[in-house]
């Protein structure tokens, strides 16, 4: 299907029948903005939002177009854009270069302020580019095909305004800076490049929210919260802003494969929120039609409240986390699994096996949960990475995991 852009005369008009600048937004309203946002992102018409193309530009206007419907001021360096230019190295063994003026491929984060005259900034995040057709990156097997990314991340993106309209009405002693990214697919490009080229001092910011992949909120409303060790304040405040009986699982670090990462290591404190993986990630079949509207409406909310919650505080401190170091196992080969992050019992449960992998050579299947990999006991992901890395091709394990209650063990070849 195609859509145009929100700022048609035609769908202005509709959009006024949702939005009233006079008045805090409903619950029906903020549901049926949230629909319309992830339906017109992760829309064929923007070929997978890949950045440098013409589908992330267009992403990028309906956004700026979005901003300013809600009255934020536009905070980027062109308006509510951002432009950079990123190098791609000939050496492969070198990093790509971002912010030149050189060739490259150019991409822009959208940015917009409220102003509430405070010293102190709470920045919200999510970035809106995808993988275009597929590339690096994809788990998809087959012919090239759109990548529509209605969880990664048009999800996050549609939060964001979402999040925008709701606090444009509500009193808070902060100000907030919203941002759409760039890049991200790519390596964090475009939050990379705003924190070494902040639209406003990074001393003024207080705290950073994340949201990438939130539209999928489970039976069990299991929602993941990354980066709750880099203050002490968000502990306490996310238990107190959970007033729809969330399932939260948390995790300390501050690093992660997402744009507040970059926050983190400029020693700022950091939160990212995730609903968990599926098996259309990364793939074409993550389409707008399969994401939970109700569940991201709650999560949308739920940050709303915690945001509420954390502005009684002064300044939040930082906290480094225990893995700020970066020693992360390295891997040489792959079980051929997607973990279910969300999950919290003992062991790595499996939520997705992919084709012709080790995995599904060995007869494993989504749900079983893995508990022992040759010496190594496993107790949850990390456990689970640290054992896999000491493989290498070639070698055979044996892999002891539950299904259905039952212990069974089976041998792996990677």
């Amino acid at each position: 299907m195609n859509f145009s852009p929100k700022y048609t005369l035609a769908a202005v008009a509709g959009a006024l029948l949702i939005w009233s600048c006079d008045t805090a937004p409903s619950d029906e309203s903020l549901k049926a903005g949230l629909k319309e946002d992830v339906t017109y992102l992760a829309a064929d018409e923007l070929a997978g939002r890949a950045i440098g193309t013409s589908g992330e530009q267009k992403a990028a206007e309906y956004l700026a177009a979005e901003f300013k419907e809600v009255g934020l001021l536009p905070k980027g360096t062109e308006e509510y854009f951002q432009p950079f230019t990123v190098s791609k190295p000939t050496n492969p063994h070198e990093e790509a270069v971002i912010g030149t003026d050189g060739e490259g491929v150019t991409g822009r984060n959208v940015i917009g302020f409220i102003d509430n005259k405070s010293e102190n900034t709470i920045v919200i995040g999510a970035h809106f580019d995808h993988l275009g057709m597929g590339g690096n990156g994809s788990l998809h097997r087959g012919d090239s095909a759109i990548h529509n990314g209605a969880d990664d991340n048009a999800s996050g993106t549609a939060a964001l305004v979402a999040l925008a309209r709701i606090l444009k009405h509500e009193e808070h002693k902060s100000n907030f800076l919203f941002i759409a990214f760039s890049g991200e697919e790519n390596g964090l490009w475009g939050s990379n490049y705003f924190v070494k080229n902040p639209t406003i001092e990074l001393s003024q910011v207080n705290y950073m929210i994340n949201m990438d992949m939130v539209g999928r909120l489970n039976a069990e409303k299991t929602l993941a919260i990354n980066g709750v060790g880099t203050s002490p304040s968000f502990l306490p405040a996310l238990d107190l802003a959970n007033a729809d009986s969330l399932k939260l699982v948390t995790s300390e670090s501050g690093v992660g494969p997402s744009d507040h990462t970059s926050f983190y290591l400029q020693d700022l404190p950091v939160l990212h929120f995730f609903t968990g993986q599926h098996e259309d990630y990364h793939k074409p079949s993550d389409d707008s039609e399969l994401i939970n509207y109700n569940g991201l409406l709650l999560v949308v909310k739920y940050i709303d409240r915690l945001v509420d919650q954390l502005d009684a505080e002064p300044k939040l401190a930082f906290t480094k986390t225990k893995d700020s170091s970066g020693d992360s196992p390295r891997f040489t080969v792959s079980l051929g699994v997607v973990p279910d992050y969300l999950y919290d019992g003992k062991g790595m449960r499996i939520d997705g096996v992919s084709e012709d992998k080790p995995a599904q050579a060995a007869g494993l299947m989504k749900g079983d949960v893995v508990v022992q990999m040759g010496d190594s006991t496993i107790v949850d992901m990390m456990s689970y990475m640290r054992a896999l890395s000491s493989f290498q091709k070639g070698d055979e394990v044996l892999l002891g995991y539950q299904r259905g209650g039952e212990k069974k063990e089976v041998k792996v070849v990677f």
